[in-house]
């Protein structure tokens, strides 16, 4: 399936689109990457916030669902951001990626730490207190405060290897 995908973008519209941003914008590459780190910081920022709360191990004076109000919104606003930005580079040069293990690994943690962090919105959606009404709750969020951590640090820390895969493992073109 992935070859099929990079089969289709090959020589596409698409490509040709993201080569022309990345080679004939001045500036366009690291303003495209600074609007990603700052997705990933935005995102760290708040998730990371949250799940050291969660953790009791930091802002232990507010409340989980004021956190959750304040934090989580600066995640759902970043996500998109980080798509867009991101698939400029991916879309360029979507052989490189796509035979890179770091990158696959990157998205194999994304999506999980993704869909924990929705899960737990979503339960705090329904009832606001979710997280704080009894131990057995306060126990479940310390399980999925610690998961999401190590979802996200792994998530960025890939991310943060993509580039330099090749001096860990040949990457072919």
């Amino acid at each position: 399936m992935l070859t099929e995908l990079v089969t289709m973008i090959d020589g596409s519209a698409l490509q040709r689109g993201a080569l022309f941003l990345l080679s004939q914008i001045r500036g366009f590459p690291p303003i495209i990457q600074t609007v990603h780190i700052l997705g990933v910081t935005a995102i760290m920022g708040s998730t990371v916030l949250l799940d050291l709360r969660l953790l009791g191990v930091a802002l232990r004076s507010h409340r989980v669902s004021e956190l959750i109000g304040r934090l989580l919104p600066w995640t759902w606003a970043a996500l998109p951001l980080m798509f867009v930005s991101g698939i400029v580079f991916v879309l360029a040069r979507p052989q490189r990626y796509a035979m890179n293990p770091v990158f696959r690994a990157k998205f194999l943690m994304l999506l999980p730490a993704v869909l924990v962090t929705l899960t737990f919105h979503l339960f705090s959606i329904r009832d606001r207190e979710f997280w704080e009404t009894s131990p057995g709750r306060r126990a479940l969020g310390k399980a999925v405060a610690a998961v999401s951590l190590v979802l996200w640090l792994g998530v960025v820390m890939a991310g943060r290897w993509i580039a330099y895969a090749d001096y860990l493992i040949p990457v072919e073109e």
